[in-house]
C-alpha cells in the first residue's frame, strides 16, 4: 500500500504540473533525494521528486475486531495497521533554473492545498486497499530541517514536507470460519 498510495499522488501531481506548465515529459518522480554516494539521482534531475521519510502507526480507533459475516479475525494481531507516511516533495533544480524551481514549488503547494484528500470518489484509480489519503503540510524549525537534510545526506533542495494520514494495510488473516445455523430441522418421531 505504502507505494500505492506515494505513486498515486506522484501520478496526480504530475497531471497537474503538466497542465499548468504546458509540459509534454514526466516531471514528478518517485526518487530519493541523494545517491549512496552523495550525488543527487539521474531521475530526479530538473524533477519534482516524491520520498518517503518516515513512516509512523497512527493511533486510530476504527479497528475491526470479533467476527462478522461468517467470519472472525484474532483480535490481537489481525486488524488493519493506520500509517502516516512523511513525504517530502523536493524540486530538485540546479544552477539556473532556480527560478524556475520556485513556479514548480508554489503550483505544488497549491495543488496539494486544492485537493487535500484523495479517495474513491475524487479519484476513481485510488488503490482499492486505501481508503482515502488526507495531506498536511508538517512545519519544520530550520534546525529540524538542517537535522533532516544532515540525515538524508544531500545538498538542500527547496522542500516542503507532507503527513499523508490514514494509509491502512491489513493483513487480512482469517483465523477460523463459523458456520451460521438459523434452525434446526425438527426431529421425526420414529415408529413404534
Amino acid at each position: 500500500m505504502i507505494n500505492a498510495a506515494i505513486n498515486q499522488l506522484a501520478v496526480n501531481l504530475d497531471e497537474s504540473l503538466r497542465k499548468t506548465f504546458n509540459l509534454d515529459e514526466q516531471v514528478v518522480v518517485v526518487s530519493s533525494t541523494v545517491e549512496s554516494d552523495g550525488s543527487m539521482p539521474l531521475s530526479a534531475n530538473n524533477k519534482v521528486a516524491l520520498s518517503l521519510i518516515n513512516i509512523e502507526r497512527e493511533n486510530y480507533s476504527k479497528h475491526i475486531t470479533g467476527s462478522g459475516a461468517g467470519f472472525s479475525r484474532n483480535p490481537s494481531w489481525s486488524k488493519p495497521i493506520y500509517l502516516n507516511l512523511y513525504v517530502m516533495v523536493s524540486i530538485c533544480f540546479g544552477g539556473n533554473n532556480y527560478l524556475e524551481s520556485m513556479k514548480f514549488l508554489s503550483n505544488t503547494i497549491a495543488f496539494f492545498q486544492r485537493h487535500p484528500v484523495f479517495d474513491h470518489s475524487n479519484t476513481p484509480e485510488l488503490d482499492d486497499g486505501i481508503e482515502k489519503l488526507v495531506l498536511d503540510i508538517e512545519n519544520l524549525s530550520i534546525q529540524d530541517l538542517s537535522n533532516l537534510w544532515g540525515v538524508l545526506g544531500g545538498k538542500y533542495f527547496p522542500s516542503v514536507l507532507y503527513k499523508v494520514r490514514m494509509v491502512a494495510i491489513d493483513p487480512g488473516d482469517i483465523t477460523d470460519q463459523a458456520v451460521s445455523i438459523s434452525s434446526m430441522p425438527e426431529a421425526s418421531a420414529s415408529p413404534s
